[in-house]
């Protein structure tokens, strides 16, 4: 999809995250898409988004910060060469293209790094628009998980684990 808007991708640095932490509350309090406790403080969801991953980038148009995302191991171990990723786009910046620029620079970094997969080990059913990207960008979905979350809306709905392979 080529909106015409010029996206930036880069490295967060530590001064982003004031104009992340309205992004993150934001989809984290709607309790729709993510399974992070909606009530954590701002310090622990700095820890969780800019401390604990391996890498977190910010998406930026006309340098304002308009989404971001992660990546870290998925397992330890024998599992090490698969990594998961997060991704959050402001409300008011949704179809504008960010998500998938940035899940295509995701996977780009994720082989500088030496991962040879990424997967996502919770893809709502209900967030029919992060499916229908995922799966245009080839990932499969491998596994379901029944009833697993509690939509605030919707009641019990499934998770999906979605998986792809980045190797040659």
């Amino acid at each position: 999809m080529d909106t015409g808007v010029e996206i930036t991708i880069r490295y967060a640095r530590d001064a982003d995250f004031t104009a992340l932490w309205p992004i993150l509350r934001g989809v984290i309090r709607a309790g729709d898409t993510y399974t992070i406790e909606p009530g954590l403080t701002r310090e622990a969801v700095r820890a969780l988004w800019m401390e604990v991953p391996r890498a977190t980038y910010v998406a930026e148009i006309a340098g304002e910060v308009l989404g971001t995302y992660y990546i870290k191991t998925n397992q330890p171990g024998g599992g090490a060469h698969v990594c998961n990723a997060g991704f959050m786009v402001s409300e008011a910046a949704r179809g504008r293209g960010l998500a998938r620029a940035m899940c295509l620079h995701s996977q780009d970094e994720a082989r500088a790094m030496g991962y040879l997969a990424m997967q996502f080990n919770f893809v709502v059913e209900t967030n029919r628009g992060a499916i229908a990207l995922w799966e245009d960008l080839e990932f499969e979905t491998v596994g379901r998980l029944p009833r697993a979350f509690q939509h605030p809306t919707e009641g019990l709905v499934d998770a999906r684990v979605m998986y792809k392979w980045l190797g040659d």
